[in-house]
């Protein structure tokens, strides 16, 4: 177990690495000039890397040789589609989806 000094200096230590990583974008990038390329090209391929990175984190226990054959995922992962083609709202999509796959766990593919 921690004692509580190393617990304050955990909290210190997290906190300062949080408002580095808050304030240096300010510091490098000041108003007035123009913003790096190499920043605009993460900030357009970055949210899909990590989106297609947590949909193969999610799915790398997957066994589709047994039962129930990966339905439970997939039918969650349609649904998550679905809905958001519907509606076009992230989060009832990610809520949707979730709640979805979670009935089907816990109830029908039990």
């Amino acid at each position: 177990m921690y004692t509580d000094f190393e617990m304050i200096v955990f909290i210190v230590a997290i906190g300062i690495g949080t408002f580095l990583t808050r304030v240096i974008p300010f510091i490098l990038l000041p108003d007035g000039k123009e913003t790096p390329k190499v920043v605009l090209y993460l900030g357009r391929v970055l949210p899909a890397a990590c989106m297609g990175l947590l949909i193969v984190y999610c799915l790398k226990d997957v066994t589709v040789f047994a039962y129930p054959y990966g339905l439970p995922e997939l039918i969650g992962i349609v649904s998550v589609v679905i809905l958001h083609k519907w509606k076009e709202n992230a989060l009832l999509s990610i809520f949707g989806g979730t709640i979805i796959y979670m009935i089907l766990v816990q109830t029908v593919f039990v």
